[in-house]
């Protein structure tokens, strides 16, 4: 769904996105993700226009984002969009996430691209991660 299809104003996003944010963290927890770890969240941003996603992702890297490289990916309609994460190390500290969230919300709003929430891996001794020399034998 595009923001067209179902307007939010910036404060009903930054609210939702607090109340996911929690509910992200708990369901973490609860699967015996280790609470002290840190974790790379990786904020979803989506653009229909590169450039404009171009400069957002400028201006995250300014804020002290690792931006990761834009990839092109289709909507259910089949448009054309480019997507890339903002990515930040940081302990699943609620408020740390929200003030995450808030800064590429309001980055989302001021470049007119779409701010899709955030994730992250499970941390753990039986954490499974993949093997970076996999992808280079393949």
């Amino acid at each position: 769904m595009s923001q067209e299809d179902e307007y939010l104003s910036v404060e009903a996003l930054i609210e939702l996105q607090q109340e996911e944010t929690r509910g992200i963290i708990q369901a973490l927890l609860d699967d015996g993700s280790e609470p002290d770890a840190r974790y790379e969240i990786e904020h979803h941003l989506f653009a229909e226009d590169f450039e404009q996603l171009e400069k957002a992702v400028v201006e995250a890297f300014k804020m002290g984002f690792e931006v990761l490289e834009a990839e092109e990916a289709e909507d259910e309609d089949g448009q054309l969009l480019y997507c890339c994460d903002a990515t930040m190390e940081s302990a699943l500290d609620p408020k740390v996430i929200d003030e995450q969230a808030e800064k590429l919300i309001r980055l989302a709003e001021k470049y007119d691209i779409i701010y899709d929430g955030w994730g992250t891996y499970y941390e753990g001794e039986d954490a499974i991660y993949p093997d970076e020399d996999d992808d280079e034998e393949a």
